[in-house]
Formats: C-alpha cells, sequence, structure tokens
C-alpha cells in the first residue's frame, strides 16, 4: 500500500486546503483553460481532484469533469457541492492507478486531463509508467494534458532543505504549524517527508514520499506512454521552464 493510501485525513487534510489561495487557484484556472483547449460539454478527467478547487469552477463554465481522489473527506465535500448546484461533475473516490477502468468510461473519453497540487510526484518509476499510460489512454487523439510538479530535480535540489516551518491558515482561524524534516533517499531519486502538524494542542504526523524525477527522464516516460510534450512552463504565467525554477508545468497531447 502506497503512503498516499492513508495520509489524507485529519489535520494534513486541513492544512492542504488552508494553504491554497484563491489567487493560486485562479492562475492554476486560467493555465487550463489557454492550455487544454477545451470548449463546453468536453469531458475532462482531473486526477487527485481534492476538494474540487479546480473541477468545480470548470464543471460551472460548462465542462464535464471527473474528478478523481483516493480521499474519501474530500470527494464528500465535493459530492455536497455538486448535488447543490446541480454541476456537469462526477467525482470518484477511488486510487486512480488500481481503479477498474471501466468506471473511468472507455478508451478515448476524455478531451483533456490534468494533474495539478503536486501530487504529479507521489509515483515510482513504474507506477509513473502506468499513471501516463492510463491518461493517455484515456484521451482522445490530441487530448491535451497537463501535469505540475515542485520535485523535479532541476528545481527542488539546487535549493534542497532538509527542514522548513510555518504556519497555514486563513485569517480569523488558528492556525496550524507545519513542520516538515526531509532525507533524501540517493538511490532512490525520493523525498522522504517527515510531517508534523499542531493545531489547539493537537499534534499529528505523517510521513510522505516524493520521487525526484529530471525533465529527460520524465520526457521519456511521457513518449513511453504515447504523449508528446508541447511546452514546460516554469512559471504559472507560461513562461518557459529554466534551471532552478520552482516548479514546471508540463503540457502534452496523446
Amino acid at each position: 500500500m502506497a503512503w498516499y493510501h492513508t495520509f489524507f485525513h485529519g489535520l494534513p487534510q486541513a492544512a492542504w486546503k488552508a494553504a491554497q489561495t484563491e489567487e493560486q487557484t485562479h492562475l492554476d484556472l486560467e493555465l487550463l483553460v489557454e492550455t487544454l483547449d477545451f470548449g463546453p460539454d468536453d469531458r475532462l478527467l482531473d486526477v487527485f481532484c481534492g476538494y474540487g478547487r479546480h473541477a468545480l469552477p470548470l464543471a460551472r463554465m460548462g465542462a464535464r469533469v471527473t474528478g478523481v481522489d483516493i480521499s474519501e473527506e474530500y470527494i464528500a465535500e465535493l459530492e455536497a457541492a455538486v448535488n447543490a448546484e446541480k454541476l456537469p461533475l462526477v467525482p470518484i473516490a477511488a486510487d486512480f492507478l488500481a481503479m477498474p477502468e471501466a468506471d473511468l468510461g472507455a478508451p478515448g473519453s476524455f478531451d483533456g486531463a490534468y494533474c495539478l497540487g503536486n501530487s504529479f510526484s507521489f509515483f515510482p518509476r513504474p507506477d509513473m509508467r502506468a499513471f501516463l499510460t492510463r491518461i493517455a489512454q484515456l484521451l482522445k487523439p490530441g487530448g491535451r494534458f497537463l501535469a505540475h510538479t515542485e520535485m523535479l530535480a532541476e528545481s527542488v535540489l539546487p535549493d534542497y532543505q532538509t527542514r522548513n516551518w510555518q504556519p497555514v491558515g486563513e485569517d480569523g482561524e488558528e492556525p496550524i504549524l507545519f513542520l516538515v524534516e526531509n532525507e533524501y533517499i540517493p538511490m532512490e531519486s525520493r523525498i522522504d517527508a517527515h510531517l508534523t502538524y499542531v493545531r489547539a494542542g493537537q499534534t499529528q504526523t505523517r510521513m510522505a514520499q516524493h520521487f525526484v524525477y529530471t525533465l529527460a527522464e520524465l520526457r521519456g516516460l511521457f513518449v513511453d506512454a504515447g504523449l508528446t510534450i508541447l511546452d514546460c512552463y516554469g512559471t504559472i504565467d507560461g513562461e518557459p521552464f529554466a534551471f532552478g525554477d520552482e516548479a514546471v508545468w508540463i503540457l502534452a497531447k496523446r
């Protein structure tokens, strides 16, 4: 069982949601609209959709969205919003890699797909290959896929930090103190993050694993899966990726 099967509940869940800003979500949506080249009634796949910060606005725009997330808490929250607004959005609580293909539809069902929020770094090499292959199979010919990660080797290793802490939370709420201790495993190209969350006397700990790829490695995996990389952005504004940028957005098509 992968670490992310048991990670997303309790304080870590609340901390992730509290850390997302309206400005960041708005910029994400602008990039999705500009890059995925979809129209009304087109089908979009949101992998690791969370509580729907991208899926809900896209469904309100008229796209037919399928959102998959392993967190039952997030999917329950998303379902409530979908039912209240009668949106064309199907939330699915499942492991994207393990769920039956039939639950997502026939091959070539989607006009576009995306994986944002840094969850693209969750997969070791065999799983990443399987993940990208499944994405490619679900896309129509010419369908586009946008992936985001802050764990690219060219991004994370030049400014590698072993420890960090910060409070997260909105004004008027008691913040969650978030502490991280990172251990880099060279033989696996993996960062093991030991995380501690503290709020109102409550403490919860977790361990997360992020797999570090070079951009060249990812390009090879995309090609093997049947995806052609169109662009790599180093900023949410679409500037070309450069060594040392904090993240990368990879745009590919089937």
